[in-house]
């Protein structure tokens, strides 16, 4: 690790903070080093040399407030954390600008592997995997269960008309990186519209629940969910739909995207959502619509990304292969919608 600042992190300044909020928790210089992976948000790893610690801050620049929220994202874990849902514990939340640059959060560092590809699961074989995802499917349900007034988010978020208004936010993503024709995702947006369900009551949302923003231990546990992000207080099934579009084989060659589905041993989609089923008590007879809403977003999200690599925005192998997959979670999502 580096002692010396890094962009959007200066481990002294982050110290004179730390000895101020909390008082005999560091005990030398920090150091620091930045956690690759994220595409949003910065995180960093940071250490004395006994203790770890993770800080979280917006990316560098200008950014929208909405999406990189982190006095939002440091409230909800600290809600979650007396709960059953595994979530670090939080340290110290800083809205001072002059510290980092922006606001940001210190956590605790939970050791875990973040597991994203096929072949990292199937290091573990096929029973561990189909263990490990089922602990994801179990601790959703755990999310799923609190109760928002019992751990202070009774207002984290709008629940009426939530489903609605989340259509119309990823249509509007959709026109503003709109640069060529996609057969279909017209007709997937329409038709998501008209057969719009009657959401369940609300619980809290992650908002991006997958396999690889959590941290799962030695013991196949998962130890902590990561990148809260996106969470509110809205329709559960919205998580579920989204993981069971994650739990679909895709023909991914070196894309910047999930491929963990692949793995053997990987439940089914049909084996994820019934055991979601089983364990939570909800009626799921309607998680066709909410599948095929999680492909049309991420077909919004592929576009967008695409539409940056177009213009040279985007650094990094497999973006060139983004635009051909939007046509497949099109396809995948009309699919979907006729199933439900």
């Amino acid at each position: 690790m580096s002692s010396v600042p890094l962009p959007g992190l200066d481990p002294e300044k982050l110290r004179s903070l730390l000895d101020r909020e909390r008082p005999g928790l560091v005990s030398g210089p920090l150091s620091a080093r930045l956690i690759e992976g994220g595409r949003s948000n910065l995180t960093y790893a940071i250490t004395d040399g006994a203790g770890r610690w993770v800080v979280r801050r917006p990316p560098l620049g200008h950014v929208l407030a909405t999406a990189h929220d982190m006095k939002r994202e440091h409230r909800v874990i600290s809600a979650l954390h007396p709960t059953a849902v595994p979530v670090p514990e939080p340290v110290v939340l800083c809205e001072d600008e002059t510290v980092l640059g922006a606001p940001f959060y210190v956590m605790e560092y939970v050791p875990g592997i973040p597991y994203r590809t096929a072949d990292e699961l199937a290091a573990l074989g096929p029973e561990r995997t189909r263990a490990t995802v089922f602990e994801l499917v179990d601790v959703l349900v755990e999310l799923h269960s609190v109760d928002p007034a019992a751990v202070g988010l009774d207002d984290f978020g709008r629940p009426d008309g939530f489903l609605d208004r989340q259509l119309r936010r990823w249509g509007k993503q959709l026109a503003a990186s709109r640069s060529r024709d996609l057969a279909g995702v017209d007709e997937l947006h329409a038709g998501l519209g008209r057969a719009l369900p009657r959401s369940p009551a609300p619980a809290v949302v992650h908002g991006d629940y997958r396999l690889d923003n959590v941290l799962v231990g030695p013991d196949d546990r998962i130890r902590a969910v990561l990148d809260w992000e996106m969470s509110t207080l809205g329709d559960p099934l919205t998580d579920l739909g989204l993981l069971a579009m994650y739990s679909v084989q895709l023909p991914l060659v070196d894309a910047p995207i999930s491929t963990a589905a692949a793995a053997p041993g990987h439940p089914s989609v049909d084996e994820i959502v019934a055991r979601y089923a089983r364990r939570s008590g909800r009626d799921v007879s309607g998680v066709s619509w909410y599948t095929a809403f999680a492909w049309f977003k991420l077909a919004v999200i592929l576009e967008g990304i695409h539409y940056r690599h177009a213009l040279g925005q985007t650094v990094g192998a497999g973006f060139d292969r983004i635009g051909g997959l939007v046509p497949v979670f099109i396809g995948r999502g009309l699919t979907a919608l006729q199933d439900d």
